[in-house]
């Protein structure tokens, strides 16, 4: 019916729901809450930034979960290409869309800091063009999936787009080093010292275990819808087919 493998391995999803997603629903809700707490009431205001520091606690996690989940994309997408799995391919369905929303909320946190600290909503910076590059890849990928094609070429289409999209990232990383940037050199990622310590630092690394949390949480949940819809699609023409057997059987007695 499908034009990749149909494959339903154990443990495939039977509702929007598990254990496991209930568990981490329940510590991305502690996580958030005591991040709220750091950030506002334990933490104090940086030396230099001020109290715009406290921006960098969900600007920070949120491209950290977006390049997790954009990283976990092109892992699915090359698997799906080399076996031609259905499970694969609706986990980088998956992965793709809340990586778009965590990269969309870096975008516009950047923004709202960037006013603060440059001026300027948006300047054209190497590491802001470079991201909004990403995120457009990314927007990209997911209009392919929506766009009409069986489900083999979609599937193919989407995994070489997010495969390439996701080369973008170590661009992106290393933009500020590589090109004269406004944008601050890395906070902690690639750094033997980072630039903060104690509460900040807590805090920061608090936040990125969260939103990864949050992150993975949410793909879970979007993966296991994606399922169910596709088996109530493979079920609905499987349901016409017989139908039609059924038809050329009565015609033909």
């Amino acid at each position: 019916m499908t034009d990749i493998a149909p494959d339903s391995p154990a443990g495939a999803p039977t509702s929007t729901s598990s254990r496991a997603t209930r568990v981490l629903g329940v510590l991305s809700l502690a996580g958030l809450a005591l991040t709220v707490v750091y950030a506002f009431a334990i933490t104090g205001p940086d030396v230099r930034l001020g109290n715009s520091v406290r921006i960098m606690y969900v600007h920070v996690p949120t491209v950290t979960a977006a390049y997790c989940l954009m990283i976990a994309n092109a892992l699915f997408s090359g698997y799906t290409l080399w076996k031609r799995s259905t499970f694969s391919d609706l986990a980088a369905h998956a992965c793709a869309e809340v990586g778009v929303l965590m990269l969309g909320l870096t975008l516009v946190v950047g923004a709202i800091w960037g006013r603060m600290t440059w001026g300027a909503f948006w300047v054209w910076d190497a590491r802001l063009t470079t991201t909004a590059l990403l995120f457009l890849m990314y927007i990209g990928y997911l209009a392919i999936r929506g766009l009409p094609a069986s489900p083999r070429v979609r599937a193919t289409r989407s995994a070489i787009v997010g495969i390439a999209a996701a080369m973008l990232i170590p661009i992106v990383h290393k933009s500020v080093e590589w090109w004269a940037s406004l944008h601050q050199n890395e906070t902690v990622l690639g750094k033997v010292n980072p630039n903060i310590s104690g509460n900040q630092y807590f805090t920061l690394m608090l936040a990125m275990v969260t939103f990864l949390l949050v992150a993975v949480w949410m793909a879970m949940h979007r993966f296991r819808v994606l399922w169910l819809i596709e088996q109530l699609d493979v079920v609905g023409v499987d349901e016409a087919i017989e139908a039609r057997r059924a038809e050329n059987i009565g015609v033909g007695q």
